[in-house]
């Protein structure tokens, strides 16, 4: 059974930084794009960053592009999202994404075909 599990996520300052990790179990996505997104109630899930599979590429959405950086660890089958300069405005639960075949970045939800739990961050001013 595929499993993506996310942690690193919390409560933090305007400004403070958080490193999110997102563990994959159950097959290898070293040859996977992965990405992250995030959601807030009432609104839909939005692309937040994505990596391709070898980590030669990576794309980002405007409102965190300079801010956060995503990373892809192979050998440990496991995709990070580095959080700096935190706005409230980037509260949200943020969940990790799998392809199953595909190696090439996307911000689309609906080519991913793996998905995580969900780990809650909260920035407050």
């Amino acid at each position: 059974q595929v499993q993506l599990v996310e942690s690193g996520g919390g409560l933090v300052q305007a400004g403070d930084s958080l490193r999110l990790s997102c563990a994959a179990s159950g097959r290898t996505f070293s040859r996977s794009a992965m990405g992250w997104f995030r959601q807030t109630p009432g609104k839909e899930r939005e692309f937040v960053a994505a990596v391709n599979w070898n980590s030669a590429s990576t794309y980002y959405a405007d409102s965190v592009k300079g801010r956060f950086t995503i990373s892809k660890d192979n050998a440990k089958n496991t995709v990070y999202l580095q959080m700096n300069s935190l706005k409230p405005e980037d509260t949200a639960v943020y969940y990790c994404a799998a392809r199953r075949f595909g190696t090439y970045w996307a911000s689309a939800l609906n080519v991913y075909d793996y998905w995580g739990q969900g780990t809650q961050v909260t920035v407050f001013s």
